[in-house]
């Protein structure tokens, strides 16, 4: 048998965060589990999606030789909710994940590593044919507008697979997907009858004929290698993982192989710590040691086209050795807490199988009399989501709908479309992943169904709401005071669930805090100010108002008068109502004026109540983050004074309490209460100094260690780190300036001093920019004999050093 040909390595990620955002605020809210991130997302970014964009590559003395991006190099594709949360929220990561794409086309022939993903993380093989359709048709289009270029693969959620799905892949234009070893059941070469049921050798492609007469080609990822990686350590070296995926290659095959392993992206530095440093390091290794070509997928289905044929097991998953009933049903996959059980997966899909099919019955009657085709309308509505411009939604029902619609329908089109949206992103898969029904990933989806149910008012017949909850009470918690579905529904989605109104409540509360203009946005909702007017008191401030409340998705409106105020620190009361009559406001406006002026706090809440009824509104119906912003203003306000305590009851007593410690005798609880946030406050004040005092920092630091005092972590980490990248990000701006190269210099010396270990990951970036970008120009002008330029060289070079910098690796030729 001839020597093999040439021998290539691909590493696919599959980047993908459940969508958590609120279904009526389209954007995610503060997540305490995430601190000291906002939420998940951006901690994960942080942890890993950033790090993947600028991984870096070091020397045996762990110093940076060079940062490079790890998705240039590997095969890898993003959930579209989660880019569509990072265009917004992290958009220089974004778009270094772009650009890493259109690098890859130039180094792979014209292939780019990206590939699409079904849209929402659907489980393929429990969906209908429209729903199928429908992901990949969308998540065609969102990687379109994202990347630029067409997608030759997709990704399958969880893998999961069956022939219609492939038929609809192919249908699309998608040349390949990964699939699991496990997923092949037979194999032969092309034009050849006999199939072999055996193991599949993942080191080639292989053609999938279709019942339809088309074809797809298929890669099964090496399954002991990938295992390795995401449960095995095998990232703890670089090398190592480099060493395994070569010592894959055998003299036995004649073809050019392909070694490549599929994992969860989250695994390169979120799962693993440093793990993209470890891919860095491994796909360094390989290229640098020409061990073998590294490629993705379709750059080696253009080199090396399929010659052999595979028929799959239809309804089959990387991640549930059942199938695909880790999603269906309790079949012993799960996070296995003693006791539990997941037979609540059984009702929560029939549940909201009996509400897609209900809703959707609903959208083909009433849709028929809006649009020209309910469902290519409905398959065309991504262009809408991916730009919310009500100018594009105006574009896109004069296109669809059958004949010029009124205002209210025109409302009704839109609504109908969002119901079908929130009718598939309540089967996202996470929602069956884990162990309970009360879980996070599980309310969310159930989140989901109550904002396409709500949609569904007015439009469809008979209490459906009810019908779905009735259903829903099926599925038990394993947690006794969680109950069921209808008590998780009632508890849990409800409370969350909003309209127009409550929107105008949090409008309200939070212009006690915060100043709008005439014209404001809150999240999707557009607010337009009629009158307002706010009064303030030594012990209170109440505001009153007309505003116009639109949602930006829908199009609806509506006309709101209300009068909210903060009594003392911290009690909240206030009215809404859906009235907007000027005459009536003037009247309520003199009225309540009246009584605020004259110190009547009491005589204004029987007011409102008189105006509004039961006045049912207070802080607790403002949005997570811009409740927490108050309460947080509060509680500063409030403990200041308490924290000043604090310090001063510190130095008083530290020299007694010193003399105490000298004699041995056991140092009181209370000081050491004391002692903790007192010193921690003195810490954070003095590195947030503009010229930081070293010399109090260090004494500082001396009494931390001297009374075994803890470092409030993450939150300190966080905060210095963040002044750091302030600073890092003037010297990116301004490089010239030697008095903040100094005044860095100095903090990262004191850092060195303080027991909190710092993520440097985006100043070292902003170095790094330098070093390749300017430090160059300074080499030339101090060659040239220009004063100054050797002096900024030195400090550079210094600080380079503390940040633990390679600088001769990073420009070996200057």
């Amino acid at each position: 048998m001839e020597q093999a040909k040439e021998r290539f390595v691909c590493i696919h990620g599959h980047f993908y965060q459940p969508p958590r955002e609120n279904p009526w605020l389209e954007a995610v809210e503060i997540q305490d589990s995430a601190f000291p991130y906002h939420d998940w997302n951006e901690r994960i970014t942080a942890e890993c999606y950033a790090s993947n964009s600028a991984s870096r590559i070091l020397d045996g003395d762990s110093r940076v030789m060079d940062i490079t991006s790890n998705y240039a190099k590997i095969s890898f594709n993003f959930g579209p909710t989660v880019l569509s949360w990072m265009e917004l929220a992290a958009p220089n990561i974004y778009n270094a994940i772009l650009a890493a794409d259109k690098q890859s086309m130039e180094w792979r022939s014209g292939h780019g590593s990206a590939i699409a993903q079904v849209y929402n993380h659907m489980i393929m093989p429990l969906a209908n044919a429209r729903d199928k359709r429908t992901q990949v048709v969308w998540g065609i289009a969102d990687f379109q507008k994202r990347f630029g270029r067409f997608p030759e693969g997709m990704w399958l959620a969880e893998t999961a697979v069956d022939l219609e799905t492939l038929g609809i892949l192919a249908e699309q234009g998608i040349k390949y997907t990964v699939l699991a070893p496990h997923q092949a059941e037979a194999y032969r070469a092309l034009g050849t009858e006999e199939w072999t049921e055996a193991e599949i050798d993942p080191t080639r492609s292989y053609l999938c004929k279709l019942p339809s007469g088309r074809s797809i080609t298929l890669f099964f990822y090496d399954g002991p290698i990938s295992r390795a990686v995401a449960f095995e350590n095998l990232l703890d070296s670089g090398e190592a993982l480099a060493g395994r995926l070569v010592g894959g290659f055998t003299e036995d095959r004649d073809w050019p192989q392909l070694m490549h392993i599929a994992t969860d992206g989250e695994t390169y530095g979120h799962h693993q710590k440093f793990g993209d440093m470890a891919l860095a390091s491994c796909l360094n290794h390989i290229e640098g040691n020409n061990l073998a070509r590294l490629t993705n997928y379709g750059e080696y289905l253009e080199l090396c086209p399929p010659a052999m044929e595979v028929r799959v097991r239809e309804r089959t998953s990387w991640s549930c050795a059942h199938g695909v009933e880790r999603w269906n049903s309790d079949c012993g996959c799960s996070g296995g807490i003693q006791g539990w059980n997941q037979q609540w997966r059984t009702p929560l899909r029939a549940s909201l199988d009996w509400l897609r099919d209900r809703l959707a019955k609903t959208f083909e009657q009433k849709g028929r009399e809006l649009f020209k085709d309910p469902w290519q309308a409905r398959d065309a509505y991504i262009e809408v989501i991916l730009d919310r411009g009500m100018e594009q939604a105006e574009r896109f029902l004069a296109r669809h709908a059958s004949r010029e619609l009124s205002k209210d329908e025109k409302i009704m089109a839109l609504k109908m479309l969002e119901m079908q949206r929130h009718a598939m992103l309540m089967y996202t898969s996470c929602g069956w992943f884990f162990d309970e029904l009360s879980g996070l990933e599980t309310v969310q989806v159930i989140d989901y169904a109550s904002r396409a149910l709500q949609l569904s008012e007015g439009i469809a017949e008979g209490n459906v709401e009810k019908a779905f909850l009735d259903r829903l009470k099926e599925a038990k918690s394993n947690i006794p005071d969680h109950h069921d579905g209808l008590w998780i529904y009632q508890n849990f989605v409800l409370p969350t669930r909003l309209d127009l109104v409550k929107v105008g409540a949090h409008f309200a509360f939070s212009s006690l805090y915060e100043e709008y203009e005439e014209h404001s946005q809150i999240y999707c909702y557009a607010i337009a100010r009629e009158e307002y007017h706010k009064l303030s008191s030594a012990d209170a401030v109440m505001a009153m108002g007309r505003i116009h409340v639109a949602s930006e998705i829908t199009e609806e409106e509506t006309c709101l008068t209300f009068c909210v105020m903060r009594i003392g620190s911290h009690d909240f009361k206030g009215g809404v109502k859906e009235v907007c009559d000027a005459g009536d406001y003037a009247a309520m406006r003199e009225e309540m004026s009246g009584a605020f002026d004259k110190g009547l706090y009491t005589d204004l809440v029987t007011l409102m109540d008189q105006h509004f009824g039961t006045h049912s509104f207070s802080l607790i119906n403002l949005f997570s983050d811009e409740q927490r912003k108050i309460i947080n203003q509060i509680i500063r306000q409030n403990m200041e004074e308490e924290i000043a305590s604090y310090q001063e009851m510190y130095e008083r007593s530290r020299p007694l309490m010193e003399f105490v410690k000298e004699t041995r005798v056991p140092v009181p609880q209370i000081f050491m209460a004391v002692a903790q946030p007192a010193l921690n406050e003195a810490l954070r004040h003095a590195m947030s100094e503009e010229e930081v005092d070293a010399d109090q920092v260090r004494r500082i630091v001396g009494q931390i260690r001297s009374w075994g005092v803890a470092i409030e972590e993450p939150g300190t980490e966080y905060f210095m780190r963040r002044r750091l990248e302030e600073m890092s990000g003037q010297l990116v701006q301004d490089p010239s300036d030697l008095k903040l190269i100094a005044r860095m210099q100095k903090y990262m010396d004191l850092l060195n001093e303080i027991p909190v270990n710092v993520v440097l990951w985006q100043m070292q970036n902003h170095y790094y920019q330098l070093a390749k970008t300017v430090y160059p120009e300074y080499l030339s002008r101090s060659a040239a004999g220009e004063e100054g330029a050797g002096i900024w060289l030195d400090a550079f070079r210094k600080l380079g050093e503390t940040l633990r910098f390679n600088l001769g690796a990073v420009l070996p030729q200057a």
